[in-house]
Formats: structure tokens, sequence, C-alpha cells
């Protein structure tokens, strides 16, 4: 039993254009039977049927359906209590077009909780059966005539057995002979069920309502029970009574008879031929020719025009109650699962029109944008240490013009400090080129760190082994990498250079690489013992394809290095601090025992204290290693630190009032300072494409929805849960990145990681796996939420208000 109390609905309340469409109306009404609410088109009588279906809402006033209060604030409740109560017709269907008539009608028994196929099978079948749409079952809907659409939409509601239907001008769209047929229907279920029936044809609330009431302007202005149902004079536009025509002419010639009804006298010129059992019939006129046979919808009846009673829908009948399984609970439920939610959004997909398919090709394209987009922005903010790192990451720089010997010296007794070199650690080291007869007479070099090997361990080598003699060192693989044109020298990959020698002078220091380390700095890994020796000795020079244009000025070299090439014919070997042994041709102008006023270290004069002669005619001056140290010092305008604790000793110079640097943060700094305008203006294109890519997707995928509000409205008019809204759009827009986007992903990240050889490209941009699932989950998320924005804004409307596009933002 429905109730009804004092109940007021108005539009643009408080207006100047106000309209009180629901004006206190209260009512009771029973539990079956038909009862028709009357009146003129705009009188409320749909808002009316609306708001006892819960499809609408109202101002002020309650409705109870079986003392359950449908008024209430909560759209779940009014949601459950409408979905397993009520069953609506509507006057233009409301049926899914693309969706089959079984699964339409089927939609109904799965909101109430009836999953079993069987079950649904059953029921579905029987009604289908029972209102002459059995046939269609496996059509679209899209594909039915306005009558058998509403019998779909008929079944649909009777499916799920509810207590009551409510019939919006179920016949407005209709043809006599529809109309006829689905009031037949709609009578017979009243048998058992309430039926509230809209409409505004008297004739037709007269013959078949038990109870009509009247609205007019809002209000109920009659009630009453409906006692002259006899009759109807209503005509059916099929159907032609022959004895109603006002001429008959009966044609007899030979064994054929002709009869030819007609509303006023006609003259015919007909030309009939009948051949191999088929009728051929020309017009000679002007007139339509209809063949009327067992397909034909026209029906001759050899009578009188006669009113219609009540046996017109005694024939049919409804014993659902006797198909059903009652031992079903039923309840609201959902009608997707984690697996329909997302098989559903990809057939809705493939199911697209041409149009809205040639709409993905737009999903695709901005996916490359977005991709691009976030790989760039990623590139110009990843700010890699081998992008500026020059030496090692720990070392500190202490500037001077000129570093003093003592001072030095005292520099190395700090015990913060595990080392210190003269200069910046850069040495550039030859590569050995013998080993191809095309290259043996060009060099190249390797440059870098030079670092103790005492830094390694065993597991920072990514190939070899660390150093066990002077002579053996170990290179990072930046190295390798910052040594332009090295693969023309047969060294294709940085495991080549295992076991290949570099060397410094003429071969004097020869270096064996026995080991690699990967960790992003240009370290040359060496004994702290060949610092100086190697420092200096390392060429300053430029390369190019005939060799190294080297200094060659300084010709104060290492007695110790030489020593093999050398032999001493008259004094002895350089042993102490500034002690000198020159060729034995320039003895007459370098006296043993004396200093050469030209030649100084640490501004102290050499003593010549031996003379030497040399097989390889060499001509330079030879020292001890103390001595090149001073020189070299002397030679170096900074002084590189490696410290145990960099806070500590930059702490300790400061009170010394010295400059020191961390070598590895003013790079970087530096860096960035070069790079701020180039980066910023990246950064602005990129956040400027990634914004209208992301745009692009917000308006295609309203745009997308706006074609589906119909669609939206129908399902929340026959009861889908909210809940059930988005996870079919989510489901759609799970299908429409997976299609589209993460191909464009893919696609777009596949070509940057092949340009990625160029320098720029691989310095702007970066792509590698975990850019990739960066992209995919962001379009994955913000697909989402953005396909889910519209809906929110839709069905947080009233149903009846997203039907009628009225309420819609």
């Amino acid at each position: 039993m429905i109730r009804i109390e004092k109940l007021n609905k108005y539009y643009n309340r408080h207006k100047k254009n106000e309209i009180h469409v629901i004006d206190n109306t209260t009512l009771t009404l029973p539990d079956k039977g038909i009862v028709a609410l009357l009146g003129p088109s705009g009188c409320g009588k749909t808002t009316l049927l609306n708001s006892i279906g819960g499809l609408d809402k109202v101002n002020s006033g309650n409705i109870y359906i079986n003392d359950k209060k449908l008024t209430t604030k909560l759209t779940y409740k009014k949601d459950k209590l409408r979905n397993l109560k009520v069953g609506y017709i509507f006057q233009d269907y409301k049926l899914i077009d693309n969706m089959t008539v079984y699964d339409n009608v089927a939609l109904a028994l799965k909101m109430i909780g009836i999953k079993e196929k069987k079950e649904i099978k059953k029921r579905v079948e029987y009604i289908l059966d029972r209102i002459g749409m059995y046939r269609y079952r496996n059509r679209p809907c899209g594909m039915l005539s306005g009558g058998e659409r509403q019998r779909a939409g008929i079944a649909r509601a009777l499916v799920k057995n509810p207590d009551i239907i409510l019939a919006d001008e179920p016949t407005g769209n209709l043809d006599s002979k529809n109309t006829i047929e689905v009031m037949n229907i709609i009578k017979s279920i009243s048998k058992d069920k309430l039926v509230i029936l809209v409409t505004h044809e008297v004739e037709l609330a007269s013959f078949y309502a038990d109870r009509i009431i009247e609205v007019l302007d809002g209000k109920v202005v009659k009630d009453y029970e409906n006692k002259d149902a006899s009759l109807l004079d209503y005509r059916l536009d099929n159907k032609f009574y022959l004895k109603d025509f006002t001429y008959h002419d009966d044609i007899n010639v030979t064994d054929n008879n002709i009869d030819i009804y007609s509303d006023k006298k006609e003259k015919l010129n007909l030309t009939i031929v009948f051949k191999n059992g088929n009728i051929y019939i020309k017009n000679k006129g002007n007139e339509k020719i209809e063949i009327i046979d067992n397909n034909s919808t026209v029906e001759l009846v050899n009578d009188h025009y006669k009113k219609l009673d009540k046996s017109i829908y005694e024939k049919y009948s409804f014993d659902f109650d006797k198909i059903i399984n009652k031992d079903i609970n039923l309840k609201y439920s959902s009608i997707f699962n984690i697996f329909t939610i997302f098989t559903n959004g990809f057939k809705k997909v493939f199911d697209y029109s041409l149009a809205k398919k040639l709409l993905l090709i737009g999903f695709f394209l901005s996916s490359l944008f977005v991709t691009y987009s976030v790989c760039n922005l990623l590139g110009v903010n990843k700010i890699e240490d081998k992008d500026f790192v020059t030496t090692n990451k720990d070392y500190l720089l202490l500037r001077g013009n000129k570093i003093k010997i003592n001072d030095y010296l005292d520099y190395e007794k700090i015990p913060e400090i595990n080392y210190i070199m003269p200069g910046n650690s850069i040495v550039s080291l030859r590569v050995d080129n013998s080993d191809y007869y095309q290259t043996e007479k060009e060099s190249i070099a390797i440059r870098g760190s030079l670092s103790s090997v005492n830094m390694l361990k065993e597991e920072d080598l990514i190939y070899g082994r660390l150093p066990q003699e002077a002579n053996e060192i170990v290179i990072d693989k930046m190295v390798y990498d910052n040594t332009r044109h090295i693969e023309m020298y047969g060294l294709y990959n940085i495991e080549k250079m295992l076991d290949h020698y570099v060397y410094l002078g003429n071969r004097i220091l020869n270096y064996k690489i026995v080991g690699i380390t990967d960790i992003s700095v240009p370290n040359i890994y060496m004994y702290e013992s060949e610092f100086i020796n190697v420092i200096d000795n390392s060429f300053e020079g430029s390369y190019w394809y005939g060799g190294f244009d080297e200094n060659a000025d300084d010709r104060i070299k290492s007695y110790e290095l030489y020593k093999d090439k050398l032999k001493i014919t008259k004094g002895r070997s350089p042993v102490n601090d500034y002690e000198v042994v020159v060729n034995e041709n320039l003895k007459e102008t370098y006296k043993l025992n004396k200093v050469i006023d030209d030649l100084k270290v640490n501004n102290t004069k050499l003593k010549v204290v031996g003379y030497y002669t040399s097989p390889d005619n060499l001509l330079d001056y030879y020292v001890s290693d103390n001595t090149i140290k001073y020189k070299v010092i002397e030679k170096k305008a900074n002084v590189i630190i490696y410290p145990s604790d960099k806070e500590e000793v930059i702490n300790n110079f400061k009170s010394m009032k010295r400059t020191v640097i961390d070598i590895y943060q003013k790079d970087k700094d530096s860096y960035l300072d070069a790079n701020r305008k180039r980066i910023s203006s990246s950064i602005t294109v990129a956040l400027v494409m990634l914004a209208i890519s992301l745009i692009e997707i917000i308006l295609m995928t309203r745009s997308s929805f706006l074609s589906r509000i119909k669609e939206v409205g129908t399902l929340r008019a026959i009861g889908v849960k909210k809940s059930d809204i988005y996870k079919m759009f989510m489901g759609e827009a799970f299908a429409i990145t997976t299609l589209t986007q993460i191909p464009g992903v893919l696609f777009m990240s596949y070509c940057i990681s092949v340009l990625s050889s160029v320098r720029y490209v691989a310095s702007n941009y970066v792509v590698n796996i975990n850019v990739v699932i960066l992209c995919i989950v962001m379009l994955y998320v913000f697909n989402i939420v953005v396909g889910l924005i519209p809906v929110f804004n839709t069905i947080r409307k009233t149903p009846a208000s997203i039907l009628a596009r009225t309420d819609v933002e």
C-alpha cells in the first residue's frame, strides 16, 4: 500500500516564475488494481508519479511504501526501496539500445541480487514469452519497433516481480493496435499488483482503470472509483470492418470473384496477373497498393465495428509466482564484480560507433605528448653526477696562487687528511694503440681524477680486480665514456680496457688497467706513491689524430724514473734535495758541485753533483723524487685534499684563514647556474605540453560522457546503484587507457630511448622502466578520475533530472 501525506514540490522555488507542481497532495493507494492519474499535459501527474517512484525529490511531505518511508534524505535507502518494490514503465522506453532484449530484462534481476544464470533465464524467458517478445530476445533493442520496445520495457519492469508498477504514458508513442495490446498487458498485471498509470487519454482510463485521480495544476481535483469500465470505443487503425464501408461491389467473372469495398464510389483501373501461384497487380492510377497476407499488420473483419469489452484483456495471464524461486533472498545488489567491470569496459569500447572510435585517436596522441612531457620534465630536472662531476666527489680544493712548500708539508700531517696532492687531481694518460697497425702511430688519451686505490673495495668493481702492483690501476666507466672516438681504436666497450696499458712521457711510466668501477665519477685509481710522478708527467695538450701537442719546456725529471737509461760518469746520483745530474756534454757549462743560476726549484738553485751519459741521447736534468715533489707543488696553484672528515677539515682551514672548497658542490652549483635558463624554459614548455594534453583528455572524456547521459539516466531510473555507474565508467576509462594510451606511452618511450644516443636527447630526457610505469599509472589514475568527475556531477542529480536534461551540469 502507498500512503502520501501533504506532498509538495516546486520548480524555481522563491522566484518570480515559481511553479507549485505538486500542491499539498494526500492520497492512499491500494495494493492492486489500476490507479489512473488523469489530466492534461503539464498538470503535474508525471512529477507526482516520479516522486512516488523515488525518481524525483519533493520539497515537503512524505511517501510511504508498505509503511517504509521513501522520502528519506539518504539516496541509498531510497534507491533500495524503489529497486526492490517498484517497476517502472516509461513513455520513451528507456532501454539500453546496444544491449539485447534479454540483457535489458536480465539487468533488472541482477540489481536485486539474482545472479544465478539458470534462474535469470527461467524468469526472463517466461516474461518475454507471455508478452509476445520471446523471438526477439537476442535482438538489440535499438532494432525494435516502438511497440516491441515498449513490450521490452514492460518485461523489464515485471521480471523482478515488484509490488508496484509505475507506468508513465506507456502508450504515448504507440499506434492504436500496440496501444491496446500494451494496455491489455498492464490490465492483466493489475490483477495482483498495484499499477499507477499516467495518461491523458480519458477513454483508456475510463475502460482500464479501477480508480481515477484527476490532476490539474498540481492539485488532485477528483478522486473516484471507476464503475463505468464495461466497453471501450477505440478504433484500431489496423482493423478494417468490411460491413461499415458504404460501397461494396461483388465482381464475378467466369470463376473469378473480386470484392471491392470503399467509402465512396471509385473507378479502379487494375491489371491483375495470376501466375505460378503468385498474384501480380498493376495499378494504372495513382493509388497505393498494399498486399494483405499472413505477415501483414492489417486485418480484415467481415463485421461491423463493435466497442471493445473486457474479454480483450482477459486472455492475458501471468502465473509468475509459480515460476520464480521464492527461496532466493532478494537484496539491492551491484550488477558488477571485479571481472565484469573490466570486461564490460572493453566490450563497450569495442562497440563504439565509428565517430567515437575516431575520438580514440585523440587519446593515443595525448599519451604521446604526456610521455614526452614527463620524460622531458624528469630529464631537465635530473641532475646526474656525470653531468658535472670532474673530480673525485670526496675531494676538497685548497685555493691559492702559490702554495708554500713548508705549508704543504704541514698540511700532510693534519690527522683529518688522508692525503693531499698538488693541482686539481686531473691527469691524462696515453692509451697504448700498438695492438693495431692502423692506430699504432696515433694517440688518444683517457682523462680522470687521480685517486687512491685505498678508496676501493672488491664490491666496487664491475670487472677485473684490485691493483696488486704499483704499475696496476683501476678506472671508472665514466673515464671510458668521456673519451671521444675511443671506439676507433678497437676499444668497443669498457671490458676491452681490461689488461690494456696506458703510459706517460716517453713510455717511462706504464700502467696496466686491471679493474673497472661504475660509480659515475671519472676516477683513475692507483697507489699514492705514484701520484707525484703521474702529475709531473701528465700532459695538458689536446688530442688529434697524429698525436699530442704537449708542453716540452719543463726538462727537470726524476732520476729514479730514468736511472736505467742513464750512466753516471763522474760524481754521484742526486740523493738530497735540490741536487741534479746533467749530461756530460754540459760539463764545461755546469761545473761539478756548483749551482746552476738559471735552474731553480722552490726558489733554490740546483747543485750539480754528477754527470751522465745516455744511449738514448737524453739531455734532461735529473733530480731526486723529493725535488720533483717540490717542483710540482711550486708549479701547481691549488692543492687537492682527501679528508676523512670534510666538515672538520673545512673548519680547520677556515681557522687558518684559508679558502677550502667542496669541489663536488661547487661543480654542481656551477652546472645549475649555467643551465638554469635552459632548464626553466624546458620545464615551462614541458608543463604547457603536459597541461594541454591533460586538458585534451578532459575534453574528450567529457565529450564521450555527454553522449551517455541518457544511458546513465536510464540506469539510475531503473534502479542501478550509483556505485555501479562509477564502476561502469571506471572500467571504460581503464579500457580506453589500455587500448589507446598504453601503446602511445610505449611507442613514445621507444622513440626517446632510440634518440637517446644523441647527447642532447640523453641529457634532456629520461626514459626507463620507472618512467614508463609512472606515465602509465598517471594516465590510468588521471583518466579514471577525470572520467568519474562528470559522472559524479550527473548522478548526484535525481534520475528524473538526468532524464529531463534540465538539471545536468
